[in-house]
């Protein structure tokens, strides 16, 4: 089946009522899932796996993704106007979209946000129809040297990118990974730096980290200033359209981004929280004036919502095409299709075009249902920010307890996150950021895995990182940021500039 008639195919399919009313399902709760603090995509795909023993497996599919995307969108609500991430891939949105709402740019962070993101989707779209053979052939070469270099590069870059102390920024992607390094050893079995506390036998909670050092962290930060609002009463159209100077900026990081997510979404093993943070290095290094970044940027968002968005679509490369998920949530839709007795691989084109083609079309759909539905809600949101914080923050704060404690159920969640919410504030009153440490945790881990792998294969040769082309590049790519950055600190050491 070619292209052009597998697409008929599957929107012929995908506009079918039922169907349609499957995907509309989907997109709206993942938009919910997405805007609670802590609750996530994989909660909800997890409680709605039994309900698809019920329904077709194209239909079960379909539905599954609309949560999966939704929860994209969803999540950046959170992020901007709360500085809660609904999702760990919108972490990095609240860097700038959160400053733009204090500033009273709420309406055009989320318009930024919803927009990108729907452009994110549909290129993504566009690069799984066209180059989906190409991409999973190209995956396929990626080793584990290879990953792990890259992984590295991400680190080095995120930490050096426009950063006038990245001494700093290199204390706390090192913080990152020890944290990341807390738990049982996969490979020995090994408690490590558990300290005998039975429930860090599973390694530190993403959602408590990223809940105590964005939300918890800023509500102790703002508890002096209870009576502040962040907009006006009355917020007209204007206020939420985003300004001709805004939409000139949003353009090419969205563009940039969309190409970044959906080669990184094609990678197995990567996931889209890897492409947001990328993007928004990307996207500070190439700045005129990285210092704009973390103080309201409007590429701040634009980029990483474009990235998570299409590399959520062309994570599905992987997962239908080598049966390889790209992370968690990919793994259940990967059971979802397993219960439905549908074996994915190399010849799932061939065996279940009508699914394939089916899931590719409900993708276009559903992210234009999205953008349909929410951008007329961006008024009501931001509506949200009339709330007298005195009356917000305990509200906040018991989200965050509620989405904690439903990850694992433990109250020791509920504690650790106060506990980080405490040293996110003293970190921030240091003038450390903590999204480089969030990054480090979650980066830590898979360069561990991954470094681990490619000397079991090399029989412990180091030489296996530069004998790779792909990792060589990626090596020499962090080499040169490491002169760079030692070259800005000199210079500015030499104009005496204070650089710690």
């Amino acid at each position: 089946m070619g292209t052009w008639e597998g697409l008929l195919t599957g929107l012929s399919f995908a506009l079918q009522p039922g169907v349609l009313i499957y995907c509309l399902l989907g997109v709206l709760l993942g938009t919910f899932v997405g805007v609670l603090p802590g609750i996530g995509a994989m909660a909800a795909i997890s409680l709605l796996l039994p309900i698809t023993y019920y329904i077709s497996a194209e239909a079960a599919l379909i539905m599954l993704a609309g949560v999966y995307y939704g929860a994209q969108y969803g999540g950046a609500v959170a992020s901007i106007l709360m500085r809660l991430p609904g999702t760990p891939q919108s972490a990095v949105t609240a860097l700038d979209g959160y400053p733009m709402a204090r500033e009273g740019r709420a309406g055009p962070a989320l318009f930024a946000a919803m927009v990108s993101s729907f452009a994110g989707s549909i290129i993504g779209i566009v690069v799984l129809v066209m180059l989906a053979g190409w991409l999973s052939r190209i995956a396929v070469a990626f080793g584990a040297a290879d990953y792990a270099a890259m992984m590295v590069l991400g680190l080095v870059a995120a930490s050096t990118i426009g950063s006038a102390k990245p001494a700093k920024g290199f204390a706390m992607i090192v913080l990152g990974m020890l944290l990341g390094c807390i738990g049982t050893d996969v490979n020995s079995g090994a408690m490590r730096y558990t300290f005998g506390q039975t429930e860090l036998l599973d390694g530190v909670n993403l959602v408590a980290l990223a809940m105590g050092l964005f939300g918890v962290a800023e509500v102790i930060g703002n508890v002096r200033d209870p009576e502040r609002q962040a907009v006006a009463r009355r917020i007209g159209f204007r206020q939420l359209a985003p300004t001709r100077d805004d939409l000139k900026r949003m353009a090419f990081p969205t563009l940039r981004g969309s190409g970044l997510g959906s080669f990184f979404g094609a990678l197995p093993g990567t996931g889209s929280t890897l492409s947001s943070f990328l993007s928004y290095a990307m996207e500070r290094r190439i700045a005129r004036r990285p210092d704009r970044f973390g103080q309201g940027a409007i590429e701040g968002v634009a980029g990483p919502e474009a990235a998570n968005n299409s590399a959520s679509i062309t994570a599905f490369v992987p997962t239908l095409t080598l049966g390889i998920p790209g992370d968690p949530i990919m793994a259940l839709m990967l059971g979802a299709l397993v219960i439905h007795g549908v074996q994915p691989g190399p010849m799932m084109l061939d065996a279940r075009p009508e699914m394939f083609w089916g899931l590719v079309a409900s993708f276009g759909i559903g992210n234009l249902l999205l953008l349909i539905l929410n951008l007329p809600l961006i008024g009501i949101w931001v509506a949200l920010l009339r709330i007298p914080f005195r009356w917000l923050y305990p509200a906040i704060l018991i989200f965050i307890c509620l989405g904690v404690y439903s990850v694992r159920g433990l109250t020791y969640d509920i504690v650790s996150v106060a506990v980080i919410g405490l040293a996110g504030y003293l970190l921030a009153l240091a003038r450390f950021s903590p999204a480089l440490l969030l990054l480090g945790f979650v980066l830590g881990p898979l360069i561990e895995t991954n470094v681990r792998r490619a000397l079991l294969i090399s029989r412990g040769d180091p030489m296996v990182f530069i004998e790779r082309p792909i990792s060589a590049a990626f090596v020499v790519a962090i080499a040169c940021l490491l002169v760079l950055s030692a070259v800005q600190v000199v210079q500015r050491r030499r104009k005496g500039v204070p650089v710690d």
